[in-house]
């Protein structure tokens, strides 16, 4: 009895055996054909490709879409929207105000010559001066240069020729609220260091001051007065 029960337990552990066996045949099997089908569907999809669609499509089939790497250099995104440009409005005069018991109303420090290099230095200088005294300036400005030719008779007859082209520079540094008290000082300050060939001169400010900034467009301004007539 126990050499049967022996022999049963002998034969059933060799059932197992092949049955292990044959189901590790067939999972080999299996793997052999799918990774024979697996080659074959990529190298009819590669023949597709290549005979139907062009170069450039192949080129821009990227793979990487998927990939935590896929956006790396865009930049747009992080841009702050532009915002819509504004039509530029029209310059208008500033309110010109008047003077009190105790401060100056709006003057103008006219400097011109005929060296540009002093003219604009001369007006930084003043400009400066006015920021180290606490003194409003409300505008620092240029006008238009001015041409001034010099006809030269000749000895001996009437006709007239140009013997030389001055151009005249002119800045203006445009000043508010200044106190009585303040201006003998500034005054002092800045004649005692006018260089030479400037003029120097100083005015109240006025609506005519503003226009003069700007260079006169005749053919535009009789257009304007042909339509408004």
């Amino acid at each position: 009895m126990r050499l049967t029960g022996h022999l049963c337990q002998i034969c059933q552990k060799e059932e197992r055996i092949i049955k292990l066996r044959l189901q590790w045949y067939q999972l080999v099997l299996l793997l052999q054909n799918t990774r024979a089908l697996v080659c074959a569907a990529s190298s009819l999809q590669s023949q597709v490709l290549t005979k139907q669609m062009p170069l450039g499509v192949l080129l821009t089939n990227r793979h990487y879409r998927s990939m935590p790497t896929h956006g790396i250099g865009r930049y747009r995104h992080l841009l702050p929207k532009a915002l819509p440009k504004k039509k530029k409005e029209k310059v208008q005069a500033k309110q010109i105000k008047a003077a009190t018991a105790t401060e100056f109303g709006v003057f103008n420090v006219c400097v011109s010559g005929y060296d540009m290099t002093l003219v604009e230095h001369y007006s930084q200088y003043i400009h400066n001066l006015c920021n180290h005294l606490d003194i409003r300036v409300d505008e620092s400005c240029a006008l238009p240069t001015k041409t001034t030719e010099v006809m030269v008779m000749q000895e001996q007859g009437t006709k007239m020729y140009v013997d030389a082209v001055l151009k005249t520079h002119e800045r203006i540094v445009q000043i508010s609220e200044m106190k009585a008290t303040l201006f003998p000082i500034f005054m002092e300050v800045i004649l005692k260091n006018q260089p030479e060939g400037v003029r120097l001169c100083l005015k109240q400010h006025t609506e005519a001051d503003y226009q003069a900034r700007f260079k006169t467009r005749p053919e535009l301004e009789g257009l304007l007065a042909k339509i408004n007539n």
